[in-house]
């Protein structure tokens, strides 16, 4: 696996080593095997770890096929795949509503992780998880294609430097705008669902911006500052005006999908520090 990658023009002027250790989040193993195979190159040249990079050099990493491992994963359809935004180091799909993100266990097919595996299988790629949708939750949804980027985006989601839109519509009349902090944990009498607990739960941040009420239902964006499984549907549920079609949290109202929506997405690429703001169009409305 050969990664040639152009330094961006806001590159600060640091060594290799600090480069691959402490930018690119390169393992210590994997960088060793760089170094004792010499094969890294700047510009073309063999590299030597103590050498500095600048703005617009290029940086070729010699990756072996064993240097990180992978769990092998069936392969799926992969004309369901809607791509968003795709180049060779990750792809941003609009995931459907109803498919799990991925599998719990190796044999299990019918993922949207099967059927990017088989999407990318024509490139030669594979696709790593960064993070995760709910079943019943459609939009889009953010896949690494190499071990390279991998850690990169998980820091990036780690540091709130990910913003992530969603739609939802609510039962009730949800009139003004708030921020719901109210700590999540496990359900001890459900293993499926989470609770409101103040004492033992974890933190959790969301942010709700009302787009229209009536006395029946509200349609809302929501924006998370932390990714709490579940957090928007226990939230919104904590508070009196639970997401429609939500089978775990309004029950009696669960007629129709989970009204929620990964509406758009906005990050910084790790490579480039091009700023990729996607959509998932239509959505909800």
């Amino acid at each position: 696996m050969e990664y040639t990658i152009k330094l961006p023009g806001s590159q600060p002027v640091i060594s290799l080593r600090e480069l691959l250790e402490s930018q690119w989040l390169i393992p210590r193993k994997v960088r060793h095997f760089l170094r004792i195979r010499k094969n890294v190159r700047i510009n073309g040249e063999l590299a030597q770890f103590q050498q500095e990079v600048y703005p617009g050099d290029q940086v070729t990493l010699l990756l072996q096929e064993d240097d990180y491992s992978y769990q092998p994963v069936s392969l799926g359809n992969a004309a369901k795949i809607r791509p968003l935004y795709e180049d060779e180091h990750l792809i941003v799909v609009d995931k459907p509503a109803g498919i799990k993100t991925h599998p719990n266990q190796p044999e299990e097919v019918g993922t949207l992780l099967n059927d990017l595996a088989a999407y990318l299988k024509k490139s030669g790629q594979r696709p790593y998880v960064v993070h995760r949708l709910d079943k019943e939750t459609s939009g889009a949804i953010l896949f690494a294609k190499n071990p390279l980027v991998l850690p990169i985006l998980g820091r990036l989601l780690e540091e709130k430097q990910i913003y992530r839109r969603y739609q939802a519509i609510v039962a009730g009349s949800l009139a003004e705008n708030m921020t719901i902090t109210k700590k999540i944990g496990r359900d001890r009498h459900d293993r499926r669902k989470r609770v409101i607990d103040e004492r033992g739960g974890q933190p959790a941040v969301t942010h709700v911006e009302v787009v229209s009420h009536s006395q029946k239902e509200s349609r809302i964006f929501c924006v998370l500052d932390t990714g709490r499984t579940h957090q928007i549907r226990v939230h919104l549920a904590a508070i009196g005006h639970p997401i429609l079609g939500d089978p775990l949290y309004n029950p009696r109202r669960s007629q129709g999908r989970l009204q929620l929506h990964a509406y758009q997405m906005i990050l910084k690429h790790p490579f480039t520090e091009q700023t990729l703001k996607l959509t998932a169009a239509p959505g909800l409305w």
